[in-house]
Parts: C-alpha cells; structure tokens; sequence
C-alpha cells in the first residue's frame, strides 16, 4: 500500500493539488539531533527552478508535527508535513475524461473507478517524494559513518547534461537520464538470501520512486558480455574488500563490506508540449492531446538526492534488522 520496511517504517501521503503532503517515520530510534534546518541541503537538492526544471516552486518547509522534542528524537512515530502552496488545478481540468498517455490518469481511474484526485497526478505525482526526501535525511543521521552520494551520468542519452537540455527544451520535449547511487562504509553481513535480499529490497524501493524504469547492480547487465573469471571480484583481504567490484558490493543478496553501487533509468518526462494521441473516456474516440501545466524537460534533474534518500531507508532498515549483533548506531554525537 502506502508504506514500506519493517523496522524503519515509513508511510507517505497526500496528493500533488490537496491540502499537503507528508510522511510518517515509525521505528526511529530516540536520542537523534534533528531540527528544521537539517532537512535544507537535501530539499534543496530536489527543488524546481534550475533550467529543465518545472517552474511550479513550493517552499517545501517542513512541519515537523511529532516525535521530536527539544531538537532530538523521542522514538515515538514522527510525522513531518508540507503544505502545497503553489497549485493551478484548472491545467488538469480535461485529465478526468481525457488521460494523458504515460501517465497514470487512465490506470488510476480503472482501479479507483474514477474517485481519485486527478489534479497534478494526485497520489501518483512525483510531489509525494518529498516526504520520502525527509525520511532520508534522518536515516542517513542513523547510518553514519556509511554514506550515500547521487550524480547523474547522463541525460537525454548524452553525458554532454547541457547539450541534451537545450535540445529538447529547443524541441519542446522530454529527456529522461541515468542515475548511479554508491553507498560507502557498508557493514558486510546485511541482507538475507532471496526475498529480502539487500538487491529485492532495494529495488522495491527505487522501483516505489516515480518514473524509474530500470536498475542494474555493479557491472550489472554488462555482466552478460562478461566471462565468469572476468566477473569474479579477488578478494584481497581477510575482511572481504575485492580487487574489482563487479557485484557491487552484494554476494548472495548480503553485503559483502565493498562499496554498494547501483544504476538507475528514470523516463522521460511524460507530459511533453507534442501533440499527442489518446482516447476519450466519454466518447469512446480517439483526439488530440495538447498538455498545459507547469512540468519538467528532465525530471532525472531532480532525482539523485531522491534515490539517496530511498537507500538510506533500505540500509538503515537492514541495519536496525541487525542491530542484535552489536552496536550499530551512535547518534549521541552531533
């Protein structure tokens, strides 16, 4: 449904045109600094504005509304809301009959029977990772000294971003881009063979951020044009740490101590200013779509601190998963 883990637990809601968004943290532990201002970095990471970007600016402030007490946290569930300030509901009047193809409009609809809120996406919009944003602010705090970092390799099937931004903002379409996540200083021994592999899991994950569309793990589908003796990692120490990572730093679906890295595929923007084609719910015809709203050229822009946030999640989860075999956290320090 709406919420994802089993220790750290997080639930999302709201929609993109309602009252707000927000997200609800259960499984923190008590004790972690947290204040308004640690969240600004990471928001700041994810705002519109910048060129292929959509102009629609919130102010993204977050209302830490429990669980949090005198800067720190109390263990008790923690709720942080944001309010949407900055809707323009009428540019999505026409999506109630008329689904934008890409989109969610037409599936929403099949399974809600048509009570869903359609402004913006609604429950579906890209608005919700906000809260999932926030989420991975703390659980980045649980998880030191391990650490997350995002960049985008590519755009538009270009490593050139700029280029590829202003050919499609020239040709008034969207670009989608490949994201590679790398999580430093992993505990070996995370994870669980099969289901909830560090793999199964985070994919789950990733896979619950809108508009990703694929993810590969270390040398991932090049794995296929490789022989097993040029896939093998050597490992050179008696602590696990291999000559190569073409694992990623995952064997038997645990952490095997090396560096996780992962590569993801966000789409291309569906809503485009082309022309396109769709049906019409009412009439039964095909017509002509012309989109109106504010959206992104590249929304994969916007996506790298959302990716770090979602396997800061996974890992602190894991961690707290093991959490009996010692000692993991020391959030008592600054």
């Amino acid at each position: 449904m709406n919420s994802f883990g089993k220790l750290f637990r997080v639930s999302i809601f709201g929609e993109s045109h309602g009252e707000s968004v927000g997200i609800v943290i259960d499984g923190c532990p008590a004790g972690i600094p947290l204040k308004q201002s640690d969240f600004e970095a990471d928001f700041s990471r994810r705002k519109s504005g910048a060129k292929g970007t959509t102009p629609r600016k919130e102010p993204d402030i977050p209302r830490i509304m429990s669980g949090v007490f005198n800067d720190r946290t109390t263990g008790a569930p923690l709720m942080v809301l944001f309010e949407n300030t900055n809707t323009r509901s009428g540019d999505y009047s026409q999506q109630k009959d008329i689904p934008r193809p890409g989109h969610a409009d037409l599936t929403a609809h099949q399974k809600f029977g048509g009570y869903q809120d359609y402004r913006g996406g609604g429950h579906f919009s890209g608005r919700l990772t906000l809260g999932l944003v926030a989420a991975g602010v703390l659980a980045k705090k649980m998880i030191a000294p391990t650490t997350i970092s995002s960049s985008i390799l590519e755009v538009g099937g270009s490593r050139d971003i700029e280029s590829a931004l202003d050919r499609a903002i020239e040709n008034q379409d969207s670009i989608g881009g490949i994201i590679e996540c790398t999580i430093a200083s992993v505990p070996a021994g995370l994870g669980e063979p099969f289901f909830s592999s560090v793999e199964a899991v985070m994919s789950h994950m990733v896979f619950s951020i809108p508009a990703i569309k694929g993810i590969e793990f270390g040398a991932g589908f090049r794995a296929a044009k490789m022989t097993g003796s040029e896939h093998n990692d050597n490992i050179i120490s008696t602590a696990g740490t291999t000559e190569t990572n073409h694992a990623g730093g995952i064997n038997g679906g645990i952490s095997n101590g090396n560096e996780i890295c992962f590569r993801v595929v966000v789409k291309p923007t569906s809503s485009t200013h082309q022309t396109q084609r769709t049906i019409n719910m009412v009439t039964g015809r095909m017509e002509d779509l012309s989109i109106e709203g504010r959206h992104d050229t590249c929304i994969a822009l916007r996506v790298p601190v959302v990716v770090e946030a979602a396997a800061a999640i996974v890992i602190a989860d894991f961690m707290l998963q093991a959490q009996q075999a010692g000692p993991i956290f020391n959030h008592k320090s600054e």
